[in-house]
């Protein structure tokens, strides 16, 4: 039953972009920046309902809570330097040492609490799921790792600088560009190059200085988490 409503809202998803491109029906030629945000909305819906039915404990949402807390704060003061904000750093090393599923969550939750500040909008889905999937890919990155990798944690953090942008663009290039052509596409990616650089080494920066040390925090953290957890378990038992 759980993944039979999973399924259907991925769907639901795919059949509402498969209308949007059908002559003579209602969606044809609708407000494409307004279906991808509803799209997006809808993925990170369904990321949130299996999130919710998979036995997660309280302390799990309670580290949630305190790491998307964290990672939102810390964008506000950056707001005013362009691209450059710990959010993205945040996000990965959580993902990078508690795994994907967390990752994505932390990362959906900062930026859908940071916009209450920073303003709400057409964007927000598609900030939630760039951060999630950061937290998603570093993640897989940490799996079966004993210690902290910085090399490679700082090419991912570096990549996701890029790419963090470079989805962004598609929804920017659908909401504010035209005609939508591949000049206009081109152009924006073009345009949105030196953000996404600073992004990238406001990554890579927050990263050399900060990464070993958030790491070595969290991991305290998880290993406490872990005991307290299996002594639940032990007392159930008996």
């Amino acid at each position: 039953m759980k993944g039979l409503c999973f399924t259907a809202i991925l769907v639901f998803t795919a059949l509402l972009l498969f209308l949007s491109i059908i002559p003579e029906n209602p969606l044809y030629n609708v407000n494409w920046a307004l279906l991808s945000a509803l799209m997006v909305g809808l993925a990170i819906l369904a990321f949130f309902w299996r999130f919710d039915h998979t036995g997660v404990t309280s302390k799990e949402i309670a580290l949630i809570a305190t790491m998307a807390s964290l990672a939102a704060v810390s964008r506000i003061p950056f707001a005013a330097l362009m691209s450059v904000q710990p959010t993205t750093f945040i996000v990965m090393v959580t993902g990078y040492v508690f795994g994907a599923r967390t990752g994505f969550m932390v990362g959906a939750v900062a930026a859908l609490v940071s916009n209450f500040f920073l303003g709400q909008g057409p964007w927000t889905p598609w900030q939630m799921f760039c951060w999630g999937l950061c937290g998603v890919s570093a993640g897989f990155l940490g799996r079966k790792q004993e210690e902290f990798k910085l090399v490679p944690f700082l090419l991912l953090c570096g990549f996701w600088g890029y790419l963090f942008g470079w989805i962004m663009n598609i929804w920017h290039w659908l909401g504010f560009v035209y005609p939508l052509t591949l000049k206009t596409f081109a152009g924006t990616y073009m345009a949105s190059f030196p953000f996404d650089t600073l992004h990238a080494t406001g990554n890579v920066l927050f990263s050399v200085f900060a990464g070993r040390t958030f790491y070595q925090v969290l991991e305290r953290f998880k290993s406490k988490l872990f005991v307290c957890y299996m002594n639940n378990n032990t007392a159930k038992s008996k």
